[in-house]
């Protein structure tokens, strides 16, 4: 999935201008926080009924494509 565009949305006023699923209070961070943890797409879903299986695929491309466009500068 390359265009999450649709489905990561990121809003001044809500969770500090983070980046949501969907306008929802559920943040990139969340998601990734949960896979990190160990947590399946199936516990994530079934924990987050609110959340599809699309909306933590867009969460991955999008830090995917942060950690893409990352440029380390040394000193």
């Amino acid at each position: 999935m390359n265009d999450y565009s649709h489905l990561i949305t990121l809003e001044p006023g809500k969770r500090a201008g983070k980046p949501c699923i969907r306008g929802l209070r559920i943040t990139v961070y969340d998601v990734l926080s949960y896979l990190a943890a160990g947590m399946t797409i199936e516990e994530i879903l079934s924990d987050f009924p609110t959340l599809t299986r699309d909306d933590i695929l867009a969460a991955l491309s999008y830090a995917a494509d942060r950690e893409h466009h990352t440029v380390v500068v040394k000193s």
